[in-house]
């Protein structure tokens, strides 16, 4: 699938994505389908480079690998979820998939693990949890909001 024939999203809102993998064609690819599917997304490729971006940009939805160079993806999460609590849609975006791998980013804060490669479909699946997530935790309905 192309990314022009990517249908656009069905999401209630146009949510803040950030997208956090040390391999820069990756993140540039999965923020360029969510750009597709009609949200504001932005990429870094370390964990101390994810929370600068998080703390200028404020998503609502962190797609983030476990294997960074400098801070694990579980480091990242825990610091994440204590700074802005279940705000964020934290969703673990890896090539480690054993049981023991999900049980430790659920542990971290994570609130899903998906392994790579993600299709468009899994990534609008993603932002459909984002948002009952936000419905769950009882938090307000994002606006729609410029990048």
């Amino acid at each position: 699938m192309t990314a022009a024939s990517i249908p656009f999203s069905d999401a209630m809102y146009a949510h803040r994505v950030l997208v956090v993998d040390d391999y820069p064609d990756s993140a540039e690819a999965t923020c360029m389908l969510f750009t597709r599917l009609g949200h504001c997304c932005r990429q870094a490729t370390s964990g101390a480079r994810a929370l600068d971006e998080a703390d200028a940009f404020h998503p609502d939805v962190v797609l983030l690998d476990i294997g960074l160079p400098d801070l694990s993806g579980y480091e990242v999460a825990r610091a994440l979820r204590q700074l802005h609590g279940r705000e964020i849609y934290l969703a673990a975006l890896t090539g480690w998939g054993q049981p023991e791998d999900r049980a430790r980013a659920i542990g971290a804060g994570f609130d899903q693990h998906i392994l790579k490669p993600a299709t468009a479909s899994i990534l609008r699946e993603v932002i459909r949890a984002a948002e009952r997530s936000r419905e769950e935790n009882g938090l307000p309905p994002l606006q729609d909001r410029e990048g």
